[in-house]
């Protein structure tokens, strides 16, 4: 690399860190580093399209309200102009093109570099009893209809041919401190080693020796948990209903509260070869404990979790109760993955820049959550108190001062948005109860048959 692309390649790093608010001084501000960047600086090839340009670009497209290659484009011809540079083209083939290039893993290992960044500095005040604890779940996104996407994320088997999407399952590692993601297993919606539970354990290496980790009862697996207790990770786990509990049994620690023993299956699961099911032991030591969810204005909701966490009175059922109750925020956070960044249908058309999109869109997650967090230090107030759409609609509106303002302005205007960020709390609506149903009506019919066949039949109404 010549001394004017590494000239120009350092100009575009300041730009891409500028954007997204390193500000010294904040714990949270350098979650993009430039030791982390390092690997696209590297790649930079052309003139203009850059790796680090375009993931530049890629972010602010996907927490644009409008999402479009040719608004990220309009975007980036705007900041030329201002700044003196040569207007490109308008076109957006060679963005897309420069797109595609951008290296998958770098962008997985950004997500995992800044979810845990984050997840690891946070505040004391913000843990569950000092421990910083990773909640597991699944969910689905569908991708555009297209042959590549078929073939590579089929539709459901349920779905008559030609009428579903292509539909990709993913189970997501998320901190309940600061909602960051840690890490994603991505894998078609069916099909061998598809399942939640065979997803969880491609996330074993992103789970920690001494992590507190809490999730629903289809992860209650004896070989997962298992492998969960072999590596020292603690959990938290509603108990699979294929499992018994007798309180008159084992070591009691209270009422309805035990440890007890619980022994191998006799049968191995289809998702285990023979030599990985040899190796799960036969017999494992565990805490069952009854606990009550109790919610104003709702009867209360007794389930019996299991854990590893055996002393009774450092940690007691009524704090499991209220752990559990904690589980809840993946969902929120999830949401906010699907529907506030818009990815619950990724746009992308072939299955490679579908996962670019999707760990891009994870990246910029991430981002906005530092950003929360840098506003909750701000205000003293525990970030999941902070709205997720508030903070990304306020970051929108920045994000372009931002990278445009000089150095003796860019933390004030940093404070600003701070408390413009800080202002947007989570609505606390205690026994508020709504219809799951929507008034609007659909204003066409539902596609019912493959579209080719649709198209057919309304041709012979067209003149020719």
């Amino acid at each position: 690399m010549n001394y004017s692309t590494k000239k120009r390649s350092a100009c575009q790093l300041h730009i891409l860190l500028n954007s997204f608010t390193q500000l010294s001084g904040l714990p949270f501000a350098a979650l993009l580093t430039e030791q982390q960047l390092e690997p696209l600086v590297g790649q930079a090839t052309g003139n203009i399209y850059t790796p680090l340009v375009t993931l530049w670009m890629f972010l602010s497209q996907v927490i644009s309200p409008d999402g479009s290659c040719r608004d990220a484009v309009a975007r980036f011809l705007s900041w030329r102009s201002q700044n003196g540079q040569d207007v490109c083209s308008a076109n957006t083939g060679a963005y897309c093109k420069a797109r595609r290039k951008l290296n998958e893993d770098t962008l997985k290992t950004l997500v995992a570099d800044t979810g845990n960044q984050l997840h690891q500095t946070a505040e004391p005040e913000w843990l569950w009893k000092g421990r910083n604890v990773k909640i597991v779940d699944g969910t689905t996104f569908t991708a555009t209809d297209t042959p590549e996407n078929q073939r590579a994320y089929p539709q459901p088997d349920g779905q008559k041919a030609g009428l579903g999407f292509p539909m990709l399952r993913a189970v997501a590692l998320i901190s309940l401190a600061v909602g960051t993601v840690l890490d994603m297993a991505i894998s078609p919606y069916s099909g061998q080693g598809t399942g939640e539970v065979s997803l969880l354990r491609k996330l074993w290496n992103s789970l920690q020796s001494d992590d507190l980790l809490i999730g629903d009862k289809i992860y209650c697996s004896y070989p997962e948990i298992a492998v969960l207790a072999a590596r020292n990770v603690n959990f938290v786990l509603p108990r699979n209903a294929s499992r018994k509990t007798n309180f008159r049994k084992g070591k009691r620690l209270g009422r309805r509260d035990h440890v007890v023993t619980w022994t191998k299956p006799r049968t191995r699961p289809a998702r285990l070869s023979a030599e990985e099911w040899a190796e799960v032991p036969e017999t494992l030591t565990l805490r069952e404990v009854e606990i009550r969810l109790q919610r104003r204005g709702f009867r209360g909701k007794t389930m019996v979790v299991v854990t590893t966490l055996l002393d009774a009175t450092e940690h007691t059922a009524e704090d499991f109760g209220e752990l559990y109750a904690m589980r809840w925020e993946i969902e929120v956070d999830l949401r906010s993955i699907k529907t506030a960044l818009d990815i619950g249908e990724l746009r992308c058309r072939t299955p490679d820049m579908v996962r670019r999109e999707l760990w891009t869109s994870l990246l910029a997650y991430n981002l906005l959550r530092g950003h929360m967090a840098n506003a909750a230090l701000h205000k003293r107030i525990p970030p999941r108190e902070i709205s997720f759409k508030g903070t990304m609609q306020t970051l929108t509106a920045f994000l372009f001062p931002l990278s445009q303002c000089k150095a003796e302005d860019f933390s004030p205007m940093y404070e600003v948005m701070l408390t413009a960020m800080a202002s947007h709390r989570v609505g606390n609506r205690p026994g508020r109860q709504e219809p799951r149903k929507v008034k609007r009506r659909p204003k066409h019919d539902r596609l019912t048959e493959p579209r080719i066949k649709a198209r057919k039949k309304i041709t012979k109404f067209v003149k020719i």
